[in-house]
């Protein structure tokens, strides 16, 4: 009874990681997902009522600085065989918990443990290994079943070109960055580590690809010294021609567009960087990467097809950056797909935007407008659920040197012009007149998205990347088309037409799918993102 008293003097008002005795000699290491300390069977006592009573978040918290003993593992006169690590048998008859060191850790047997030691709350708790069934969902096939499962060879909605039609598919996939994962090893908690590994990841990536084979691609997170050895040489075998551009600064990785050869051929190449050393604003790493790819096909006249892949900034309090980045994105998309005309060829744009549906940035993407006043810099993206204490918005967002005006056009520079006279020399200065200050952002794309985002008969939302932290959309494949003057409710299918007509698109998941296979990356998705994937067609 002296042991008991102890431990009830010691630790009946105690808190997290508080208490008045040490605990256990060793620290021991985690020993798998579930795992019982040798404790002899014959033995049970009632420990739990009081040095529970101390525990916050029984069941999400697997490590703590002192004993969570049950009732039904533990009696008062046990005798362990040997303790943890060092296998220190007890000298201790009458033991006493002043006799144990104060960082160890008796995992209740009961919770289950992940093979790293920390515990994922119960709905992230990996319930079966097994592969992802995505479906193939037809939007301009209404003869086609629905759905078809990706596996099926007869499913896949063959890209058809003839001289009255031009059909291509494009895939936008995160492919996550080995630094970045190590750099950020808190989020993949719930994986096992030779999962993580590149040596593992790499051939699954590859894969996906081979196994979709898309005639773009659009990558983000593409670590240069792997895009060079491995990569790039993969996906030349596979006939593609690859361009790249990795971010500026130190940053590792960057973004990647690769095309078949047997169906584009390359017109130009503009990357894009987003840091401007001359304006503070713009003092983040992030590009973006524009190509004008011509359709090999044998028809006389046939417009070129503007591809654009980015990665904005992750920061959820920084929306004023993201916005000026997708801004010069957006010229430079501008500049590339202007015709002589003045129209635009069709355009399809992807990436990593790390902003949710329904947010400001992703309405102005799809609306082509957006009134910021009074809107809070950690509103732009949706990530952040509160915006107390954050600023607002400037007007404008961005400062005039920047040279890009509100409707995301380059802004003509106007120079000195010099008229010749008979008498002398007149240098007359053009006077640049400067746009009233707004709040109105515009750009001149009719742009849409390839997902719905939402479940139509659930209203579930779709999910693009899911780890120990978040299960949420930032990933799109965006694209030209006219749409129907009447919207539809969240969830319900937009008809489309003129410009790019989108035939199929892959499904996505909802974050308790992607829970049943642990999570994203697991043993057979290898990046932390989903691929999207669509088909489009090019009435000509």
């Amino acid at each position: 009874m002296e042991a008991w008293r102890c431990v009830r003097r010691g630790y009946g008002r105690c808190v997290v990681g508080r208490g008045r005795f040490p605990m256990l000699l060793h620290h021991p290491k985690a020993l798998g997902r579930d795992w019982r300390t040798p404790w002899e069977n014959p033995q049970r006592c009632c420990w739990n009522r009081h040095i529970s009573s101390c525990m916050r978040w029984p069941g999400h918290y697997s490590r703590a600085p002192y004993p969570y003993f049950s009732s039904r593992h533990f009696s008062l006169n046990w005798r362990p065989a040997c303790l943890f690590e060092s296998r220190t048998q007890f000298q201790y008859l009458n033991w006493r918990p002043d006799h144990l060191s104060q960082t160890s850790l008796i995992h209740l047997s009961s919770y289950s443990m992940n093979s790293e030691g920390d515990e994922e709350p119960s709905s992230k708790r990996r319930k079966h290994q097994g592969m992802i069934e995505r479906h193939w969902e037809y939007i301009c096939s209404p003869n086609k079943e629905n759905t078809k499962i990706l596996g099926d060879k007869n499913a896949d909605p063959k890209c058809e070109d003839n001289e009255k039609k031009f059909d291509f598919s494009v895939l936008s996939y995160n492919i996550l960055s080995q630094d970045l994962l190590e750099d950020n090893s808190h989020l993949y908690r719930h994986c096992q580590k030779p999962l993580l590994h590149w040596s593992f990841r790499f051939p699954n990536i590859l894969r996906e690809i081979k196994h979709f084979d898309a005639d773009v691609l659009c990558l983000q997170e593409v670590q240069e010294d792997h895009y060079g050895s491995e990569i790039r040489p993969s996906l030349e075998s596979l006939g593609y021609h690859c361009e790249y551009k990795i971010r500026t600064g130190r940053k590792p990785d960057g973004c990647a567009i690769c095309f078949k050869r047997s169906k584009f051929s390359l017109i130009s190449v503009s990357p894009v960087e987003f840091y401007r050393p001359d304006i503070p604003l713009l003092d983040r790493d992030n590009v973006g990467l524009v190509l004008l790819l011509q359709p090999k096909i044998s028809c006389a006249v046939c417009p070129a097809i503007c591809i654009a892949n980015t990665h904005l900034l992750y920061n959820p309090r920084r929306g004023d950056i993201k916005l000026t980045q997708l801004a010069m994105l957006l010229a430079e998309i501008s500049s590339v797909a202007h015709q002589k005309d003045g129209s635009f060829c069709p355009i399809v744009m992807c990436g990593d935007f790390n902003s949710v549906p329904g947010s400001p940035l992703y309405s102005f993407i799809k609306e082509g407008r957006l009134n910021y006043e009074g809107l809070t810099i950690g509103k732009v993206s949706g990530q952040e659920q509160s915006s107390r204490g954050q600023r607002i918005l400037s007007i404008p967002i961005w400062p005039p040197n920047l040279g890009i005006s509100q409707n995301c056009v380059y802004e003509v520079q106007k120079v000195p012009k010099v008229e010749k006279t008979d008498d002398n020399l007149t240098q007359t200065e053009v006077i640049v007149t400067t746009e009233k200050l707004s709040s109105n952002l515009q750009h001149h794309f009719s742009l849409s998205s390839v997902y719905s985002h939402y479940f139509p008969d659930t209203g579930i939302p779709e999910v693009t990347t899911c780890h120990s932290r978040s299960a949420i959309t930032v990933d799109y494949i965006f694209y030209s088309a006219e749409k129907e003057d009447v919207a539809g409710e969240p969830g319900a299918e937009v008809a489309l037409i003129g410009g790019l007509k989108l035939l199929a698109r892959l499904s996505l998941l909802t974050e308790q799918d992607l829970w049943t296979v642990n999570g994203l990356p697991n043993e057979h998705n290898s990046s932390d993102h989903l691929p999207l994937l669509a088909k489009f067609r090019l009435e000509l």
